[in-house]
């Protein structure tokens, strides 16, 4: 089944009460039982959920997964999966990503005897030497956050599978229409589900999923025995925006393309992050990996002024100026002052993440009046 049918049929079983096509919202807590045990796979919604479960199966489906599991918001998924680990453990991860996730590493689980380390995993060698005896878990993100780098899924999975560790990978700017990590030999995918899946920007909801049964169970057992849960009436929604993901994505890929070169040659702009270029430093991994290369784009300007990239993100008209990233607007934002505020700025530096760097998240508007947007915004 290729891909955009997936998205609007898989997982979806019919209701059959009633025949409804879509599936309904069960706004429920609890469910009947026959004789304690005896009832038809639910029996408390924090367990499971019918319009969960859908949402679940689906966004497993399109990462070709065996099975899925939602989270009221990224955040709760990436804090599952660090509840995999022991005090003592220990993590690799790439030094440029998101600035929650590096908060949740550095501020609540390195308090619990856990260490990470950082590296530049644009070199798989690099990863390599920081293995040993106590690592754990190899965490990456590709395109990274902010900085748009692009890191070897399939070398990093080999890497992961001869010292018997897992990886685990953050789709969320790619989305499984572009990249599948799970045929690359990841472990576990993460989705800050808020973003491209929704597609929407009215739902915060996340998700993780897998292949390995045995892992799957861990996850399940720590998702309901936390409560880090989402909402049916969330689930209801991001299943709608899913039906019309692969239409989406495309379009911002488009438009990632069109203002990406628009940038480039213009004579404020320093530097061009965005994967689909030719010159980007593993533009060629990308190409192997990826099938497009998204709507998300970084860019520095010339100079070395926070004030200047202040000026121009609060110019722009069409481009919002807001937190989060992958619905059908484009958005505009300052990742040192907003999304990676939390992350110390020599730290942010090491990764290239300057205070005149601004990041994009490229909509499905006409490219032509985005582009116009930021013609008038930057002159």
């Amino acid at each position: 089944m290729k891909f955009g049918t997936k998205a609007i049929h898989e997982g979806l079983n019919v209701d059959l009460p009633t025949g409804a096509v879509i599936p309904p919202i069960y706004q429920t807590s609890t469910y009947i039982q026959k004789a304690p045990g005896d009832h038809q796979g639910f029996e408390y919604s924090r367990t499971q959920n019918p319009t969960r479960t859908a949402l679940e199966n689906n966004i497993a489906a399109l990462e070709n997964a065996k099975f899925g599991l939602c989270f009221a918001s990224g955040m709760a998924a990436i804090d599952t999966v660090c509840k995999l680990l022991s005090p003592g453990d220990e993590v690799i991860a790439n030094n440029d990503l998101y600035g929650g996730t590096y908060r949740i590493f550095t501020k609540i689980y390195a308090n619990y005897g856990i260490k990470f380390h950082f590296a530049d995993m644009e070199d798989a060698a690099s990863v390599g030497e920081l293995v040993n005896d106590n690592t754990k878990l190899i965490w990456i993100e590709t395109p990274t956050n902010p900085m748009m780098k692009i890191i070897d899924i399939k070398v990093i999975a080999e890497l992961a599978k001869k010292n018997n560790l897992l990886l685990a990978v953050d789709n969320t700017f790619a989305t499984p229409y572009l990249q599948r990590p799970m045929d690359l030999g990841a472990d576990i995918v993460m989705h800050s589900v808020t973003k491209y899946l929704s597609g929407h920007s009215d739902v915060v909801l996340g998700a993780l999923v897998c292949n390995d049964e045995e892992l799957a169970e861990k996850l399940a057992f720590i998702q309901n025995t936390c409560g880090g849960i989402c909402g049916p009436q969330d689930c209801f929604l991001v299943l709608r925006g899913l039906k019309t993901l692969h239409v989406r994505v495309q379009r911002h890929s488009e438009n990632g393309r069109s203002v990406a070169e628009y940038l480039k040659s213009h004579p404020k702009v320093e530097k061009v992050f965005w994967p689909g270029m030719v010159d980007h430093a593993n533009h060629g991994i990308a190409t192997k990996q990826m099938d497009d290369f998204g709507g998300m784009i970084s860019f520095i300007l010339k100079g070395d002024s926070i004030d200047t990239a202040i000026e121009v993100i609060s110019k722009t008209k069409i481009f919002k100026l807001a937190e989060s990233l992958g619905g059908v607007e484009s958005l505009v934002g300052h990742p040192a002052s907003m999304t990676h505020a939390s992350v110390p700025k020599a730290e942010r530096e090491k990764s290239g993440l300057v205070d005149t760097l601004i990041r994009l998240s490229v909509g499905i508007e006409d490219a032509e009046d985005l582009i116009d947007d930021l013609k008038q915004a930057l002159g």
